[in-house]
This record gives structure tokens, sequence and C-alpha cells, in this order.
């Protein structure tokens, strides 16, 4: 069995779906990260992080890529990895690199680095004729503002290198803009401390509703695993409210969609990884949003898995040794399966759900057709919800075998039950 190097992860579900799958194979793994602290933070209390499972668990500056090399290749020497990966995209490059640095498996450095860096994905496919938003990269307010004229408001802003949704804003007018860039210009650096480039992305606001194709490309080759519909909320920013997987769409759009996926993977050189490309299905078209090297978050791996029996986590395992991933869809009796978020609606302190002496998670799991239920402790700190970081939990269910769509109406309707009750902040 294999022995990989983890360098870093993201502390949600891909951090207890990815180790599961490794150990669940018969792997091993040694994980390296420069704050141990981070993990540790993010377990509930009296139980272990899946992370620290490990075989070796070590402290390295993962942010500076120079002197990691040297001391990967050392580590290399002594303990003999068989793989390298990570689940959180501020370090899918660095993991790249290592792993073409060693001779190992892996997708290429450079094309794994233009698709986290949102300005280099949108000049690539520009230029490669994937139709996308109309766009620019501005460096400034100034540059900002004379480039939104050309464009049109209202726009999307965003960061160049940030993730789950953070200071994206939809701005109707140059007051919105200047406002957007300054919340963005006063966080320099990021949560893993490394610091941010200051451009801003500008792009045309599409109108339509989104998607996600979910994919394994491996040897060249493209396998679209499924198409995942998403709900998206919170205006001004652009929150993941929920996904529905399949998404409720008829067969023309489904092949559309996952057409323009592979040629935004083809046209970055995104080869030998697992994928989670948004697209927009607009009036003129499918028009990408944004490609992720890595697979999908907020749980879509798992409405995948129970629906179609395909384990992304594990392809993503096997990728990373240089084995073919299993990606034999299978009848799993579920037809389709949804997942709502909860999000705080003010600052504070959750004490409870309403009404009083409630066993909510309880009453939940029993309900027909629920698959997961997950809902914050009391006494959590919560804030109003700016992006995908602040949810309050999340539930999961199956459909009942149709209509197509019927699990999201099911997620909905449960979802409505929870009332959560914060106390405010003195």
């Amino acid at each position: 069995m294999g022995h990989l190097l983890m360098v870093e992860s993201w502390v949600g579900s891909m951090s207890r779906l990815l180790p599961g799958a490794l150990t669940e194979a018969g792997h091993t793994f040694t994980f390296l990260t420069r704050d141990l602290n981070h993990y540790l933070r993010s377990a509930p209390e009296g139980t272990a992080h899946p992370l620290l499972g490990a075989r070796n668990v070590l402290t390295a500056d993962t942010n500076d890529a120079a002197a990691l090399l040297p001391y990967v290749r050392r580590l290399h020497g002594a303990l003999g990895f068989d793989g390298v990966l990570s689940s959180c995209d501020y370090y899918l490059p660095t993991v790249a690199a290592l792993a073409g640095e060693l001779g190992l498996p892996g997708p290429d450095a450079d094309a794994v680095t233009a698709a986290c860096r949102k300005d280099r994905t949108r000049r690539t496919l520009a230029a490669a004729g994937v139709p996308g938003p109309r766009f620019a990269v501005c460096d400034g307010f100034p540059a900002a503002a004379l480039a939104a004229a050309e464009i049109g408001y209202p726009l999307v802003v965003k960061p160049v290198d940030l993730c789950a949704g953070m200071f994206v804003r939809r701005v109707g007018d140059e007051r919105e803009l200047a406002a957007a860039h300054r919340a963005l210009d006063a966080f320099p650096v990021n949560a893993r401390g490394q610091r941010r480039s200051p451009a801003l992305l500008l792009e045309e606001l599409l109108e339509g509703p989104e998607v996600s194709v979910e994919t394994v490309t491996a040897g060249g080759a493209t396998h679209v695993i499924g198409v995942t519909g998403k709900s998206v909320g919170g205006a001004p920013a652009f929150i993941e409210t929920g996904h529905l997987f399949p998404a409720a769409l008829g067969p023309g759009e489904a092949a559309s969609a996952a057409e323009t996926a592979c040629a935004a993977l083809d046209a970055l050189g995104l080869d030998q990884l697992v994928a989670h490309t948004e697209i927009k299905l607009t009036a003129d078209g499918p028009r990408v949003i944004e490609v992720n090297p890595r697979p999908a978050g907020n749980r879509i791996t798992e409405l995948v898995r129970h629906v179609t029996g395909v384990d992304l986590a594990a392809a993503c395992v096997a990728l990373a040794l240089g084995e073919a991933p299993d990606l034999e869809i299978r009848t799993t009796g579920v037809t389709d399966a949804a997942i709502g978020f909860l999000l705080p609606e003010t600052d504070g302190v959750l004490t409870g759900y309403g009404p009083a002496g409630r066993e909510v998670r309880q009453e939940l799991a029993a309900a027909p057709g629920v698959l997961e239920v997950v809902l914050a402790d009391p006494g959590t700190r919560v804030r109003t919800a700016a992006d995908n970081n602040g949810y309050l939990g999340h539930i999961m269910a199956r459909g009942s075998g149709a209509p197509s769509g019927d699990a999201r109406t099911r997620v909905a309707e449960l979802l409505g039950t929870v009332r959560p009750c914060v106390a405010a902040d003195r």
C-alpha cells in the first residue's frame, strides 16, 4: 500500500473525507503543516481530528516554497513517499510542484497555478476561445473604475486568489465598487498567512442558473461524473445555499455544460486530477465561472457518491498514486440527493434552536430520506454570513424518485423547521 505526503488541508468536510479515503484503501500518510493549531481548533471538543491520525505529523513553513522543496526531498529520502496531495486550494500549486520535483504522479504545476489564479484562468480561457464573461484585471481603484465603466454595471468584483466566495460581490455603481475595493484592500493576507495579490478582477454579471461539472481527468481523457445544481443567496454576496445532484436539467443543457467544462480543463492543460468547474447557463449558452483543480467542497462529493457510487475523494487519492481511479457508476437506489445550508442572519452567540427544548438533530435525522444532519452546538460564536465560511450546519436528503429535483424541495422543507436562536453580543 502507498504512503502519501499530505501538505495542509481544508478544515471542512474534505479534511475528513480525504484521510478516510486514504485509510479505507489501506494507505498511510504523513501530514505536513505550518500551524498544527489551525486543525486542533477545528476539531469538536473531545475528538481527535482525522488529519492527526497520520503516520507522522510534521511542521514546516509550507508557505516558503523555496525552503520547502529541499526539506521535502530529505523527508522523501527518509520516509519514502508514493504521492503528494492536498485538499486546500492555497497549496495545490505547491503540491503539484513537489510531485514534479520528486518524480511522483501529479498534474502540471503551472496548469494548477493558472487554475488557482482567477486572473490567469480568465486570460487562458479567453485566449483559447472558451466562453466566459467579459472581464478586466485591475491594479488599484482608478483602473477598476475605468474598466467597470467599459464593462458596464452591474458587475461582479472578485479577488484573484481567495476561495469560498470571500469578497465576491455584485456591485451596481462606482460607489459600491469603491466599497468592495476598500474591503478587499483591508485583507492583505489570507487565512493561511500568505500575502495576497492586490489585483482586482471585474466580470460581467451573467444571468441564469449556476451548475458545477464534476470531472476526473486521467491520461489526457476527462470523465464527466455528473452536473450539480447550485442555489445561491446572500446578495450582494454569492453564498452557496445548497446543491442538487444531478442538476435538474434537460439532457441538452447538461451535455452543453459538460462540454464547456471539458474545454476549460483542456485549455488550462489540466490532467491527472479531480476537478470542479462552475458554469453559468446563460441565454447565450454556458459560460465558465471558475475552474477548481480539486474535488468539490460543501459535501458535493458525498451527493455524487450517494447517487452514483463514485467516490471522488478516493479518485483523488488514486490519481496521486498514479493509479487508475474507480469511476464505475453504480445503481445505488438514490436517484437524486440535495444539501441545504443553514446561514446565520445576525452576529452573536448561538443559544440553541427554537422552540426551546426541541431535540432538533434527532428529529431531523429521523425524518424520511435524511442522509446527514450537522448543526453547530450552542455556545458557538457566529457572524452574519458573508461567504461560504459562515454556515451553522446543513441537512442532506435523498429524493423520493420523482420528479427530478424532489430532494431539493425536501431539504428546503426541513431547513424551514430549524430556527437558530442567537443572542446578540453585548
